[in-house]
């Protein structure tokens, strides 16, 4: 018998609903009848029925606020509506809340009944499916397989009381464990030259493929395996009392499972075998410690297997007092020199791997040599760096990389970005002195005291540095490119005016009018007066 109630403002409805429908016949029993949404809800609230039929025109709370209430309290009651509307707004917020019909007045007791019967029906066949043992029996066998994988990944992550895992293995019909216990863990490194940029799916099917190698390489009475949250593959060995003896056995069948994902699937594994233990309770140590064994890769490389075993028995050198791969390397990006850095960065990363320090510390010293990178960029005003490059130099880059050899080939790429972009900066404001210069001289060609000094202090060169520069340039020196201009000045007023010579010589630049024609001579070939009369004879002619 499922509970009803009736909500209408109207009276002689309410009244005709109860007196003449048989509730009981219907399946229902009606449980109380309300004359506005206020009342119905607190009743809801109290009495929880299977099912409302409401008005929605009504005093303090209409019917669509009270069903508004009910679908996300209550969203397994069901709601008839009732109205005199028949306006399409009405509706459609009816399907949006879930109503099960939505009726207009008047309406007939068989109408009624009609509905009661087909309501009826609904709930008895959603009853009948949430009773139905076999179909949730079918759903759990279904998740037995994800149900283990987790408990297997409790037990090894936070460990489990002897009497959850005896119970725990009884229901999922396990091997109980027995004495010595060994966690490893398999990490895919990468998927190598494989491409999986179009479908994701493609990634899970090589994981499967990864973790299918490793079951039937460990298959076995006294071997548990289970695929972590993180992607990880691991794999309790248990059953061994020499301990000497089951690290041999362990680690012959990961370097078998690291070869075989490699020779098989085209990519590559790390394995992190971890530290035997003698209680099931003490599997998070072993766990951990696998772990933290993995994170050798960082300094060993891929595609290798990995004993905390071997770890332990190479104990930190730290890295010397002198190492300063940050400054080096800034000094270098500063000056240019590629071929330097890239020395540094070698022997920097051959440094940090012959010390076995801890990862933390390896990552530390690499951010330390990204942000000098950083200042060194800021401090030579490197303004037209690209947008990728800026985004490339950060800090929090360093954490993406599994390996210092990936870190030194992103180092390396980023270091000769910035030369490069360094270097076209440089030549950028050379370019832009030298252009400052010629207009400089071509300003202040007739001043007869210009000197290169005035020249390098009016574009801020050192005047070894400008000589240079100014030769690459423009393929003269600076009393070479000088004379030329004034010479060029000179010829323009001897071919357009009647200046004599000593004024002229002047005007460029030469108090001396022998010395000037000396010079003119030396870079025309001919004399000022030769240089004239041939003009005008041109012109005449």
């Amino acid at each position: 018998m499922y509970k009803v109630i009736i909500v209408d403002d109207e009276a002689v409805v309410r009244i005709g609903l109860k007196n003449t429908i048989n509730w009981n016949e219907h399946g229902f029993e009606l449980i109380g009848d309300y004359a506005n949404g206020r009342e119905a809800w607190d009743a809801v609230e109290l009495d929880r029925p299977e099912l409302v039929i409401s008005d929605i025109s009504m005093p303090f709370m209409d019917g669509l606020e009270l069903a508004g209430l009910i679908s996300s309290r209550f969203p397994y009651i069901k709601m008839i509506i009732l109205t005199g509307f028949d306006e399409f707004e009405y509706a459609q917020q009816a399907i949006r809340l879930k109503i099960s019909d939505f009726i207009l007045k008047p309406i007939t007791a068989q109408e009624i009944r009609n509905l009661l019967d087909r309501i009826r029906a609904e709930m008895d066949e959603e009853k009948q499916r949430r009773e139905d043992l076999s179909r949730l029996t079918s759903q759990l066998e279904q998740s037995l397989p994800l149900l283990k994988e987790r408990f297997l990944e409790r037990l090894v992550a936070v460990g489990l009381g002897e009497a959850e895992i005896a119970e725990r293995f009884a229901y999922f019909n396990l091997r109980p464990l027995s004495p010595l216990f060994l966690v490893m863990v398999v990490d895919i490194d990468d998927f190598g030259e494989r491409e999986l940029t179009s479908y994701e799916h493609d990634a899970e099917i090589l994981r499967f493929a990864a973790y299918d190698i490793l079951r039937e390489t460990l298959a076995g009475d006294h071997v548990l395996t289970f695929r972590t949250r993180e992607e990880r593959m691991v794999a309790i060995v248990f059953g061994e009392q020499s301990e000497s003896l089951l690290y041999e056995q362990v680690f012959s069948l990961a370097e078998e499972v690291r070869y075989q994902v490699e020779k098989y699937l085209k990519f590559t594994v790390t394995v992190g075998i971890g530290r035997a233990c003698t209680s099931a309770g003490q599997l998070p140590f072993s766990y951990k410690s696998a772990l933290s064994v993995l994170d050798y890769r960082f300094l060993f490389g891929k595609n290798r297997v990995l004993s905390i075993m071997d770890m332990e028995g190479q104990p930190s050198n730290g890295l010397p007092l002198s190492f300063d791969l940050d400054r080096k390397l800034a000094s270098a990006v500063k000056t240019g020199a590629a071929k330097e850095a890239y020395t540094l960065i070698e022997a920097g990363v051959a440094e940090l791997k012959r010390s076995l320090v801890p990862v933390e510390s390896c990552l530390l010293q690499m951010q330390k040599v990204v942000l000098s990178l950083m200042n060194s960029v800021q401090e030579l005003a490197i303004h037209e760096l690209d947008p990728p490059l800026e985004q490339r130099i950060n800090l929090m880059h360093v954490y993406k990389f599994k390996t210092l050899d990936e870190m030194e080939a992103w180092l390396k790429e980023v270091v000769g970005s910035v030369i490069a972009t360094l270097s076209e900066n440089r030549n950028y404001l050379t370019n832009q002195q030298i252009h400052r210069a010629v207009e400089y001289i071509d300003s202040h060609y007739a001043n007869e005291k210009m000197s290169l000094q005035d020249l390098c202090r009016h574009v801020l060169m050192s005047s070894s540095y400008f000589s240079l520069v100014f030769k690459q340039h423009t393929g003269e020196t600076f009393i070479e490119y000088l004379t030329g201009v004034r010479v060029a000045k000179a010829k323009e007023l001897l071919h357009n005016t009647t200046m004599k010579l000593y004024e002229i010589a002047e005007q460029v630049g030469y108090k001396d009018p022998n010395y000037f024609s000396i010079l003119f001579k030396k870079h025309t070939g001919i004399t000022p007066k030769d240089y004239r009369d041939k003009q005008v004879k041109g012109s005449g002619a």
